[in-house]
């Protein structure tokens, strides 16, 4: 799969800002843009690309996006109290819990996996 974009569309009202929706690399989008609101924190603002991303991919393309490679289930972001966005797993672990953190938003690569990086 190619990159997402982000794509900007005049809004319908001409005395309101344009909209931003996340996109396939052939413009096409599919739900809300996203909220103006989400600017008000760097986590905010990951969060909502993060799930309009997530509804764009699963909706144009009819899978879940991103998978867990361990269960095989649809991921979903979740930020922790430090303002962190992960993506969310509920399948269950050995002696770990029932459910896990695959990865950091933005560490995964087009197919879910996690982004490995030298150090």
């Amino acid at each position: 799969m190619e990159p997402l974009q982000l794509l900007a569309l005049p809004s319908y009202d001409a005395d309101e800002p344009e909209n931003v929706y996340v996109a396939m690399a052939n413009g096409e989008w599919h739900g809300n843009h996203l909220d103006p609101n989400s600017q008000d924190s760097l986590a905010s603002a990951l969060a909502s690309v993060a799930d309009a991303a997530q509804e764009t991919v699963m909706e144009l393309l009819r899978q879940a996006w991103p998978l867990c490679p361990e269960h095989g289930l649809g991921m979903h972001p979740r930020e922790d109290t430090e303002e962190r966005l992960s993506w969310w797993c509920a399948g269950e672990r050995l002696r770990r819990g029932p459910a896990h953190i695959h990865a950091a938003v933005g560490a995964l690569d087009a197919s879910g996996a996690s982004i490995r990086t030298r150090s």
